[in-house]
């Protein structure tokens, strides 16, 4: 196959040197354009297989503007630009480039990088489309399968969460013999748990009369088109976008997605997919939509009943297929805990990525946890009986580390008595978790680079080349863009190890976990110790929620066994020394504690919060797993503050 290249470069010499470098390597030049407005017409009559292209263009759009219609059209680009400091490098990052080569450059750059992004645009291509056809044999099994209107919502729903992220989707159909619209909701509210959201939810959590919340739902009109919305709040200005913005509002979601499909006769039907993430939603997802949306029609929008009839609004409760209520560990994933939407958009990628080879870079702070999703994708991949080999790049003496990986003949150095197997060697039909990427020598770079590219290596001391079948999963605490601006990371490695990268969020970014992890740690350091636990102090949980965590869980870890090492194991766990800047009202604390919490809470109102709560508590205030208990107040004080806020027990109740 000759692969077809487009340049859009505006200096001339620079583009006529691109061109003579990609003839001699065999590959056909399609087109040269020196703005994005060029390249725009020459795409209307050319599909290249590769963009070159410059950030700094002649015309009013750069580069990266260009790119941006590039990454919607699935086609696979390359910047080449002068431009290599930090801020460019990490703007050009946002558009997902397949390569980025710094002028001037070397042919042999060039070429490597051309062949890098090639490689890694064949097979997101292919993993996409084993992956959708994947999809639609599940949705088509679905779509045959009679069941209720909310359970095979919320099967589609877990098929569909891999392939078009979302906070909550929403089903409603039009029926044609009837007056009003019928609706289905679930939020996402852990790893694989779905919280049924009906009227009565809804209205509760939107703090609106539910005269209004009927009012919105009965005037919406279907949209005739897919349509996406990527920035906020919209105001609507028709009847197709009032339902959408009501959930937006409720919920403080920022994007969605909305989706026609066919019904049935007479009869029409929406799929809302909403994000808390600006810009969740892209052309592709549409595309998707479109190839498997004959296994939507049809579905539960059609059958779902109508709003206000029996049985609309489906039993509240918090729906999970995978791990009971009370499991902290996501699904899958051991020693994981917590259900921060960061931390789940972590996971989900996690299982995107694992049945495949493809690299994985994991980046994140000291102390997140990127050995734990190493080990996950391992676990869930098809090596998971084969070896898993971790190598601490920073923990090996440079002189030592081309032996540690690759191995070494006897005598090919002074010490080396006998033949040894490096790293990869041992991990061969398994997977190396080369942790501290970022801190391996230039060097050992290059070596590393031939290994992903040829899977072969040579001992220190022999000149014979060995093959190897290992996936490679890298981590790093360093911002790799900035050492590549730096020259101390080579920039066809990055490239090349970034094909996949999972970012985990630091503690201080997701305290509303910091209670199921201070739990989880202090239960299992109690069983280590041989004391019994008690639970932990409100000072103690107050303290930890208003610290900022440098040292991420790591660090939390160490306060949690310090704790229970110096506790009576006869009371709740407190801490004995001051966090360094500790303060609860410092920041907000979204987890079940005590409702003088709920002031800090960022985006969530202190009706939000009780009615998460009764709805997690099935509507039960008094006794054991009773709204009160977890809020750990007196069922009296909960009335009161329900009584003050409008809540009524009698009405949220009733649907339950």
């Amino acid at each position: 196959m000759r692969y077809k290249m487009l340049i859009v470069e505006d200096e001339f010499i620079v583009a006529n040197d691109l061109r003579i470098i990609l003839t001699q390597a065999g590959y056909e030049v399609c087109g040269v354009a020196a703005s994005a407005e060029e390249a725009d017409a020459l795409l209307l009559t050319v599909r290249p297989n590769l963009v070159l292209l410059d950030i700094r263009l002649d015309g009013k759009r750069s580069g990266i503007d260009l790119a941006r219609k590039l990454r919607a059209e699935s086609l696979a680009f390359v910047y080449i630009s002068a431009n290599s400091d930090q801020e460019t490098l990490e703007e050009a990052k946002r558009t997902d480039p397949y390569g980025f080569i710094v002028k001037p450059f070397r042919k042999r750059d060039l070429l490597v990088a051309i062949d890098i992004a090639l490689y890694r645009h064949k097979h997101v291509v292919e993993s996409r489309l084993k992956q959708e056809g994947l999809l639609e044999s599940q949705l088509k099994e679905l779509h045959g399968n009679a069941t209720d209107p909310a359970q095979k919502l919320l099967k589609m729903a877990r098929l569909l969460q891999p392939h078009i992220p979302f906070d909550l989707i929403a089903c409603a159909s039009w029926p044609g013999n009837a007056a009003h619209s019928a609706h289905l909701a679930y939020l996402r509210v852990g790893f694989d748990e779905y919280q049924v959201i009906g009227k009565q939810q809804l209205t509760t959590v939107s703090g609106l009369k539910e005269a209004v919340v009927t009012a919105a739902m009965d005037s919406s009109a279907p949209f005739a088109n897919p349509a996406i919305h990527n920035s906020g709040p919209p105001v609507p200005d028709n009847n197709a976008e009032a339902l959408p913005k009501l959930y937006l509002d409720s919920f403080k979601l920022h994007s969605y997605l909305a989706f026609p499909v066919a019904a049935g006769r007479d009869s029409q039907a929406n799929y809302y997919f909403l994000s808390r993430r600006e810009g969740a939603y892209h052309r592709q997802h549409i595309a998707l939509l479109e190839r498997v949306g004959t296994y939507m029609a049809g579905g539960p929008a059609a059958v779902a009943p109508v709003a206000g009839s029996p049985g609309a609004a489906p039993k509240a409760g918090i729906e999970t297929s995978a791990s009971p209520a009370n499991e902290v560990f996501a699904p899958g994933f051991k020693g994981i805990v917590g259900r921060h939407p960061l931390l789940l958009t972590a996971l989900d990628q996690t299982m995107q990525v694992a049945p495949y080879n493809t690299s994985v870079l994991i980046l994140g702070e000291s102390g997140t946890g990127k050995e734990n999703i190493a080990l996950s994708i391992h676990a869930l991949s098809p090596r998971k009986d084969k070896p898993f080999v971790k190598v601490n790049c920073a923990a090996i003496p440079a002189q030592l580390i081309e032996s540690e990986l690759f191995g070494h003949e006897k005598g090919a150095f002074t010490g080396a008595s006998e033949k040894r197997k490096g790293k990869f060697e041992q991990a061969d039909g398994g997977t190396i978790f080369l942790d501290e990427i970022g801190e391996l020598p230039l060097e050992m770079q290059v070596k590393l680079l031939r290994i992903l590219q040829e899977k072969e290596f040579e001992y220190v001391g022999s000149s014979s080349t060995r093959k190897v079948n290992v996936r490679i999963v890298a981590a790093t605490n360093r911002n790799l863009e900035k050492e590549v601006a730096n020259g101390t990371f080579r920039l066809d490695l990055y490239y090349r190890l970034n094909a996949f990268p999972i970012s985990l969020p630091a503690l201080r970014e997701r305290k509303s976990d910091i209670e199921a992890l201070a739990s989880y740690f202090a239960d299992k350091f109690c069983k280590e110790f041989g004391k019994a636990f008690h639970g932990i102090e409100e000072a103690m949980l107050e303290e930890m929620t208003g610290y900022d965590w440098p040292g991420n869980i790591r660090e939390l870890v160490n306060v949690i066994e310090q704790a229970v090492i110096l506790g009576k194991g006869n009371s709740r766990l407190e801490l004995k020394r001051a966090l360094p800047g500790g303060s609860p009202a410092s920041t907000g604390k979204p987890t079940i504690k005590t409702l003088s919490d709920v002031k800090h809470i960022q985006n969530e109102t202190e009706r939000d919060y009780i009615t998460s709560i009764l709805i997690k508590a099935n509507g039960i205030i008094r006794g054991a797993q009773g709204a009160a208990e977890m809020l750990n107040i007196k069922p009296t004080t909960l009335e009161a503050r329900m009584a003050k806020l409008g809540i009524k027990r009698e009405d949220f109740t009733k649907k339950i």
